[in-house]
């Protein structure tokens, strides 16, 4: 049996001249064999036996690992699921809640009431909402709304749990938990950096899409078990663990403290308008977060006047969208690079798909449209977040978050009323193509507003 050669250091000089005698091994692919192995200094003499050769195979699953990376941040991880929890107990609530209205008055504008106050408080008050995210712990302020949301959600639940609920009482809950959102929203999107780091910020807001959209298919499904086991509350309360369960000494807070925000609105607003960046993504928001996305209003109307079909169709289409975003935010946390370019595809993307399912009268060719359009509506709001976070300075990144809630959910009433009014006065299919036409002035909007910077 050989005695095995012991290891022999080489200098670099005698590496680089066994490399140009070799031109079968590159540099570049032994430098990551060696970093992956963990050596540095040593190098084993060279053996019969094929070593692996890493980014052929073993790719994809390297790839399919990378996705999820930022769920490796302890702190991230419980922030992650936790809000996977609590978001299946929102859509579980909001689903209740719904059919609560419509069992008491049997009314759509009492629905569309409930609705309208519920995101009101998110258009009037989440700039404040992005002050306070500012100037207090993030982790601090998402426990007081977490704890306001399930005293929200005790008091809805006790009050149907013995009969005594009203319709005034649905209203104030529905004001008072849209209050409780404008204080939660931007803090919670501007505390991803300070979990994560800056570098997988893009992950991170891809993740976070995930458990939205994924929270969206799966709530109305669970409701009745979620209902059943936990309760309304219950979810919420396991938000309020999962932050409690965080260590602050893991938070990524720049300069070994945490930054003085300036005071005010002023210095981030014209921060937000004097940056070309922040200015185009909140262009593309202002028109087509709030006509566009407003879409789901007459996603019913759709199903029954132009496609023809019941609800069980109408349940089909939902989740088309619902498996349309989800691919979506797993290929956007595979991909890192958000760019300019890509929102503002993401963004035509979306308006044209808009105009294709006003066309389609065929209902398996609309279901495929809708998975498109759902993938394209993500790809956009998630690259619309990553472009902000990442462009907005630390101190000034809860209130630029903001304005991201208020554009994206804020404008619900706005364009909710008017895709709803065309839609009655002139048909569903008039709305969609109206609502559409206003995307696209967003995108040549945003387009005039790239010009001049790198659009890759």
């Amino acid at each position: 049996m050989p005695i095995p050669r012991p290891l022999t250091r080489i200098t670099a000089a005698a590496s680089h001249s066994r490399l140009r005698r070799n031109q079968s091994i590159r540099p570049t692919g032994l430098i990551v064999y060696f970093a992956r192995a963990g050596i540095h200094r040593h190098l084993r003499p060279e053996s019969k036996v094929a070593r692996p050769q890493p980014g052929r195979l073993c790719r994809p699953l390297a790839g399919f690992g990378a996705a999820f990376e930022a769920l490796r941040v302890r702190n991230y991880r419980l922030f992650w699921l936790g809000q996977l929890v609590s978001q299946v107990g929102t859509w579980v609530q909001r689903v209740a809640q719904a059919w609560l209205v419509l069992t008491l008055t049997n009314s759509p504008l009492a629905l569309g009431t409930v609705t309208a106050l519920q995101f009101l408080p998110i258009l009037c008050f989440s700039l404040f909402g992005g002050m306070l995210a500012d100037r207090v712990p993030k982790r601090w302020l998402l426990l007081a709304t977490q704890s306001l949301a399930v005293l929200q959600a005790l008091t809805l639940a006790g009050l149907t749990a013995f009969w005594a609920i009203r319709l005034w009482h649905i209203y104030v809950l529905a004001f008072f938990l849209g209050l409780v959102n404008a204080l939660d929203n931007p803090a919670r999107q501007s505390l991803v950096p300070e979990l994560v780091g800056r570098a997988q910020v893009p992950n991170a807001v891809a993740l976070n899409s995930m458990v939205f959209n994924v929270a969206r298919i799966l709530g109305p499904g669970l409701g009745g078990l979620g209902v059943a086991t936990v309760g309304f509350a219950g979810c919420f309360l396991a938000t309020i663990g999962a932050l409690l369960l965080m260590d602050p000494k893991g938070f990524y807070v720049p300069g070994g403290g945490r930054p003085r925000a300036a005071a005010g609105l002023g210095p981030a607003l014209r921060y937000a308008l004097r940056t070309p960046t922040v200015l185009t993504v909140i262009i593309l928001l202002a028109f087509v977060g709030t006509f566009g996305y407003n879409f789901t209003v007459v996603l019913p109307l759709v199903a029954r006047y132009v496609v023809g079909v019941d609800a069980a169709g109408f349940g089909l289409m939902t989740g088309a969208m619902g498996v349309g975003s989800v691919l979506a935010a797993l290929w956007l946390a595979y991909r890192r690079r958000p760019t300019l370019g890509r929102l503002l595809a993401g963004a035509a993307a979306f308006s044209l798909l808009l105009v294709l399912v006003v066309l389609s009268r065929v209902f398996v060719l609309t279901l495929g449209l809708l998975v498109l359009l759902g993938f394209a509506s993500v790809f956009f709001t998630a690259n619309a977040q990553t472009i902000l976070q990442l462009a907005s300075p630390d101190e000034f990144r809860g209130r630029i978050m903001s304005l991201y809630t208020l554009l994206f959910l804020g404008t619900t009433p706005i364009g909710s009323s008017f895709v709803g009014a065309v839609a009655e006065r002139w048909g569903v299919q008039t709305a969609l193509a109206v609502a559409a036409g206003l995307c696209w002035v967003g995108v040549l909007a945003g387009f005039t507003s790239a010009r001049g910077q790198a659009v890759r």
